[in-house]
């Protein structure tokens, strides 16, 4: 009774919000309602994110704990196991990973490798029965989003992206302007989200073959910022790309820019980069405008607007993340953002390719 009372209270919290009709925000922030008993996620891969980021995260949630980890470094095994008291038997490597099957405590898989790898070891999981959180981008192709998609719902298990911005606050408001028409319709967005890559040449991310580039790492949140505040599906994108340090940039793209069309005859152009740092979102409307910077940050996100700023809960975006997907779970209730609304960024991603190669407009399947 105590869950049901916690999910009545959070949807209708979640009504309340998005009947807020034209008004700024005045809503206080509401964390996803707990669950009786916590589910295990288990780690894939344990480079940056995981380690600084995630692990910690997992320390704050309410819904999830840390109970399994999947490494390919015997050293990690070590180190993890005595920081986080994961016992050997949930420690598993690329070899003997689908034995997780017989797991109990292991609920979800987030699956935090090189993209060139998301399509395999999420299948695998959806296979071995556990549900799965695959960080963005999605895949390499719309293809293997695709294969993804399918293997969770046929293994009646569910699929969500790591687009975490979508559980803060600000960017949820900045949807909602958008959804709402609080400004009227949305008719331009600006978005830049880059950073100076200093990684070496032999670095995943510089490499083709693992789905390296600026356009597959920090494009989709460009591509992201406009099809939320739009609330619409591009039909069409034009791109350019541009290279300072070809030796370094021989296989992926430094600096990509690209303009989207929508229906409405909205229009975005973004920009992202691995080497020029930006963190911007700006839509202008009917009836003004409003911002983010930055719009893409782990903490301090800002929303400006032509009434003034609005000012939300700073929040640990993971662990909300994973907190509301453990709470999907439970209920059996529609993920957030499912592996739907990544394929649609796969989509867009590579039509942009082609207008690349091409030099020419091109349609959005």
């Amino acid at each position: 009774m105590k869950n049901e009372r916690s999910r009545r209270h959070f949807l209708k919290t979640c009504a309340a919000t998005a009947l807020a009709g034209g008004a700024l925000a005045q809503q206080s922030w509401q964390p996803p309602p707990r669950i009786e008993n916590k589910l295990g996620v288990a780690l894939v891969g344990l480079g940056y994110y995981s380690t600084d980021v995630l692990a910690p995260a997992l320390q704050q949630t309410r819904n999830c704990a840390l109970t399994g980890i999947v490494t390919g470094t015997a050293a990690k095994e070590r180190i993890w196991s005595e920081k986080y008291g994961i016992p050997r038997r949930n420690i598993y490597n690329y070899d003997n990973y689908d034995r997780i099957v017989d797991n109990d405590e292991i609920d979800i898989i987030y699956v935090v490798l090189p993209n060139s790898m998301h399509a395999e070891y999420t299948i695998r999981a959806a296979r071995a029965g556990k549900h799965v959180i695959c960080e963005k981008p999605m895949a390499l192709s719309v293809a293997e989003c695709e294969s993804m998609i399918r293997a969770c719902r046929d293994n009646g298990r569910m699929l969500s992206i790591g687009y975490r911005m979508q559980f803060e606050p600000h960017t949820r408001e900045a949807m909602r302007f958008g959804r709402e028409k609080v400004f009227g319709e949305v008719r331009y967005v600006t978005a830049s989200a880059g950073f100076q890559n200093g990684s070496p040449k032999t670095h995943w991310k510089l490499q083709k073959a693992y789905g390296g580039g600026a356009l597959m790492d920090m494009g989709v949140y460009s591509i992201q910022g406009a099809r939320y505040v739009i609330h619409e599906e591009p039909v069409s994108v034009t791109a350019q790309s541009f290279t300072v340090d070809p030796e370094r940039f021989d296989e992926v793209d430094e600096t990509v820019t690209l303009q989207l069309e929508f229906p409405s005859q909205a229009m975005a152009n973004l920009m992202t980069s691995f080497r020029a740092s930006a963190n911007i979102l700006y839509a202008s409307a009917q009836k003004g405008w409003f911002s983010m910077n930055p719009f893409s940050g782990y903490r301090g996100i800002k929303l400006d607007t032509i009434r003034g700023p609005v000012a939300l809960s700073d929040i640990n975006q993971q662990a909300t993340q994973m907190d509301e997907v453990a709470w999907c779970i439970v209920n059996n209730e529609p993920m957030r953002v499912p592996g739907e609304e990544g394929l649609r960024d796969l989509k867009i991603i590579e039509a942009t390719r082609e207008a690349l190669r091409s030099g020419r407009k091109v349609a959005i399947a």
